[in-house]
């Protein structure tokens, strides 16, 4: 795990007096200018005058014990895909530079400031979030951290989201996922990224990939983190999280689709996390989960995300294709030849599929597979747009396969310090999150040791 601070540490030394808010704000604003840094990716817009401001203002509310929440004053990121009043929501595209500033923050940027949190910037994306690798032509793409020297890429669509984290520019951030756009960063730059339950966050305020398939959700160093930004944008209350026990957990590792064709790196070291966590107790039984055959069947023709995308740009193509990524504008516009019916029959094959996958992982605590069937490939290695096709839905592949189910996960990092970054996803169906975070909050504890 990264060298560095967790969100109850932080809260901690702000409530002892070891740091304050400003001096958080000014530690990470240091590392976002870093010449020698990411942050010029990372980043697309960086709220300087306004986190500074914002600084001092939970400085001054904590010395007078008005804190909003233990976690005022601590700097976070925001994807470039959300609402921030006043200023222009991108999606890391250049075709809406034009558009009008927002009137309003989006609800799960509202609910992360009303706790405290201080927005340091807008972070790099794919473009419309459209692409599990992360690449973005217009604004830059942040190297994953990774054999940076080498440019791997760092995972999409929150690209910027997990670099942010992972390179101390913030200490959380607010990203997507519509087929794992908070997962497969996470797993690319060894931190932690959770898909909610759709439905327990607000979707308004963002721009959509596919209504049916995205959620908001956090990115952050460690189950805990992410626990605690969940329950802030679900509008829980923040509660301790207490893991448990290893021993005794039931977990189904699903051999269909999700173990097929993994690089070497990632199955070897999945295989090890599975007898760690068995060395430990748990009961770990290889399943097969033949739901998982569908979602390739439904997405043949490109499936929710073309269909839905295609209805909210094209407008937007018609007037201003020309400045879209090509590898973006050719996969929404897969949506034109999608018909009306073809759309229904997908509504209803996704309602079958949700309702026979819950009663298959019925019997277990969680699903347990790779976050990404293959570690970052190399940004050079993917000019090649059969290369980058490839890449892009081995890193997609897993982690879609909750999507559809309706479900939520989370991706740890499983592989040794040094290692190529490898996930370990945990996923189950919707309404589960409580239960995954506890689980992954005892296995990160023995994954780290493995």
């Amino acid at each position: 795990m990264p060298n560095t601070p967790t969100l109850a540490a932080l809260a901690d030394d702000l409530e002892h007096g070891r740091t304050n808010a400003r001096k958080l704000v000014d530690e990470c604003l240091e590392r976002i200018s870093d010449k020698s840094g990411e942050g010029p990716r990372a980043f697309v817009h960086v709220d300087v005058e306004a986190a500074i401001e914002a600084a001092k203002a939970m400085d001054r509310l904590r010395q007078v014990r008005a804190a909003p929440s233990p976690f005022a004053g601590i700097p976070i990121s925001i994807k470039d895909l959300f609402d921030i009043k006043g200023q222009v929501t991108r999606a890391g595209s250049r075709a809406l530079e034009d558009s009008a500033p927002a009137e309003a923050d989006a609800p799960v940027v509202a609910r992360l400031r009303r706790a405290g949190f201080i927005v340091i910037g807008r972070t790099n994306m794919t473009e419309f979030a459209y692409s599990g690798i992360g690449i973005n032509p217009h604004y830059g793409t942040p190297k994953s951290t990774w054999q940076r020297r080498a440019g791997h890429v760092p995972g999409g669509s929150s690209s910027g989201a997990a670099v942010s984290v992972a390179d101390g520019m913030a200490h959380g951030a607010l990203g997507t996922d519509t087929g794992g756009s908070c997962r497969i960063p996470a797993a690319y730059n060894g931190i932690v990224g959770f898909k909610p339950t759709q439905r327990r966050v607000p979707l308004a305020g963002g721009v959509p990939l596919s209504f049916t398939l995205d959620s908001f959700g956090p990115l952050a160093r460690t189950a805990q983190c992410c626990a605690v930004l969940d329950a802030v944008l679900a509008d829980d209350p923040v509660q301790p999280l207490q893991p448990r026990p290893i021993r005794g957990m039931r977990l189904a590792v699903p051999t269909t689709v999700a173990l097929d064709d993994l690089e070497d790196t990632v199955a070897r070291t999945f295989e090890r996390a599975l007898e760690t966590l068995s060395h430990h107790g748990a009961l770990i039984e290889r399943i097969a989960v033949p739901e998982f055959l569908d979602v390739g069947v439904m997405n043949t023709k490109g499936g929710f995300a073309a269909a839905e995308s295609y209805a909210w740009h094209r407008y937007l193509i018609a007037s201003h294709g020309d400045v879209y990524d090509p590898r973006v504008s050719s996969r929404i516009l897969r949506g034109e030849t999608i018909s009306a019916a073809d759309y229904i029959d997908l509504l209803e094959a996704r309602k079958s599929l949700i309702a026979r996958a819950t009663v298959r992982l019925a019997p277990y605590d969680a699903l347990v597979m790779p976050t990404s069937a293959i570690t970052p490939p190399r940004i050079a290695d993917l000019a090649d747009d059969k290369a980058f096709t490839k890449a892009n839905l081995l890193s997609l592949r897993n982690c879609t396969l909750i999507n559809m189910i309706d479900g939520c996960a989370i991706s740890l990092p499983c592989h040794r310090e040094g290692e190529a970054p490898v996930g370990l996803m945990l996923a189950a169906s919707g309404g589960s999150d409580r239960r995954i975070f506890e689980l992954a909050a005892a296995m990160e504890a023995v994954l780290e040791i493995a």
